[in-house]
C-alpha cells in the first residue's frame, strides 16, 4: 500500500463543500461507521466526491480511507482505484472509521527529539529534519513534528484547524529541513495564516542546483497540480487551456557559490505553492541535486532534493536554522 501524499509549500486544497446529511443516510454507528444510499441527485458523482461531501471531508482523506480498505461500494471492497467512477442513484456504500482529522488529536511523543530555534507568546518556531513529515495524516501516527510539540505544548491541539492539524501555520515538503513555524494559540495562528496569505512573511531557502548559475533573478511562473500520489506540479502558459487551473507563483534568486557541476542558490519566494522552488529552479535550467521528480540528477552525495529552509522572520518573529549535516556535506563535496 502506498503512503499517503504529503504536500509543501502550501498546497492547494482539495476539500469538497461540506453538505447536511440528507435523511436517506443511516445514522452512525457507535463504531463509527457510517451507511450511505446514492439518491437522485448524486446520479453520476464521482465517488470521491460523492463520499467527501456526505462525509464532511477532503477528498485526499476519502483516498485515505479507499487505501486503508474501510469503503465498501455496491458489496464489495473499494480501492483508491475507484475514486473516480460514477455512482449510481440506489447504490449503497459502507465507510467505517473515516476519521475526519480536524476530529483527531496527534499522539504526543515526549520523547522524541525537537528543537526548538525560536518562541515567543503563541508561537514557536521548530527546526524540521529532512524525512520528518510536519504533521499526521492518520491518527495513530506518529514521529511527526506535531507529535513532539504537542507533548511539550498540549496547548496547541486544536488551534487553528485543529486535529492532525493543530497549529500549523505552513508546510514544508518531507524532505526538506529547515525553519518552520507552528501557532499555539488561535489569535497567533490568525495572525500567521493572514501575514503568509498577504505574502508579508519573508521566507528564505538555500538549495543545491545543477550545473553553473549565476548572477540573480526573479522569476513568475503559473504552476498547476498534475499528479497526486505522488505530488507533481509543472509550468503552464497562463493564457493557455491549462493556465485557468493554475496560479501565478513568484519568487527571486541569487547564485552565492557556483561551479561546473553546482551551485549554492539563494531563493526568497513571495507566493507558496506545492514545489512552487523545486519547479520553478527545475524550469530555469537547474533542478535540484538529489531530485529526480523534476530531473535532478541521482548522487549518493545528495541523498535527498537539497533545499533547506535557512530563515523566516515576520514582525517580532524571526528564526535561523544552519544547514544539517546532509546539506553541508553535500555542499562541500561539489563546491568544495
Amino acid at each position: 500500500m502506498s503512503e499517503p501524499s504529503r504536500f509543501g509549500e502550501d498546497p492547494p486544497s482539495d476539500a469538497a463543500p461540506t453538505a447536511e446529511i440528507p435523511s436517506d443516510d443511516a445514522s452512525s454507528e457507535d463504531d463509527g461507521t457510517r451507511e450511505l444510499r446514492v439518491g437522485p441527485a448524486e446520479e453520476g458523482q464521482r465517488l470521491d466526491y460523492f463520499l467527501a461531501t456526505k462525509l464532511g471531508i477532503s477528498r485526499a482523506n476519502v483516498r485515505r480511507a479507499l487505501a486503508r480498505g474501510v469503503v465498501s461500494w455496491r458489496g464489495r471492497p473499494a480501492d483508491p482505484a475507484a475514486k473516480g467512477a460514477q455512482v449510481h442513484e440506489g447504490d449503497e456504500l459502507c465507510v467505517r472509521e473515516a476519521v475526519d482529522p480536524r476530529s483527531a488529536a496527534p499522539i504526543p511523543e515526549p520523547d522524541r527529539a525537537l528543537q526548538i530555534l525560536a518562541e515567543g507568546p503563541g508561537w514557536c518556531a521548530v527546526d524540521k529534519p529532512a524525512g520528518t513529515p510536519v504533521h499526521p495524516l492518520e491518527p495513530h501516527e506518529q514521529g511527526t513534528l506535531l507529535n513532539a510539540l504537542a507533548a511539550r505544548h498540549p496547548q496547541i491541539v486544536g488551534v487553528g484547524e485543529g486535529g492532525l492539524r493543530s497549529g500549523v501555520v505552513h508546510r514544508l515538503d518531507v524532505d526538506t529541513s529547515g525553519v518552520l513555524l507552528f501557532a499555539t494559540e488561535a489569535s497567533s495562528w490568525e495572525r500567521l495564516r493572514d501575514a503568509f496569505r498577504r505574502h508579508r512573511v519573508e521566507k528564505l531557502y538555500w538549495a543545491l542546483v545543477q550545473g553553473r548559475l549565476e548572477g540573480e533573478g526573479e522569476l513568475s511562473l503559473t504552476l498547476t497540480v498534475s499528479q497526486h500520489r505522488p505530488a507533481r506540479v509543472r509550468v503552464v502558459d497562463a493564457g493557455g487551456a491549462d493556465g485557468g487551473r493554475g496560479r501565478l507563483t513568484q519568487l527571486a534568486w541569487r547564485s552565492l557559490r557556483a561551479s561546473d557541476a553546482a551551485s549554492l542558490v539563494e531563493v526568497r519566494p513571495v507566493t507558496g505553492f506545492l514545489h512552487q522552488i523545486r519547479a520553478s529552479l527545475a524550469h530555469l535550467g537547474h533542478p535540484l541535486l538529489g531530485d529526480p521528480a523534476y530531473g535532478g540528477p541521482e548522487d549518493p552525495r545528495a541523498p535527498r532534493h537539497l533545499l533547506h529552509a535557512r530563515h523566516v522572520r515576520h514582525r517580532e518573529i524571526e528564526a535561523e536554522s544552519e544547514p544539517p549535516d546532509d546539506f553541508a556535506n553535500a555542499l562541500e563535496a561539489f563546491l568544495g
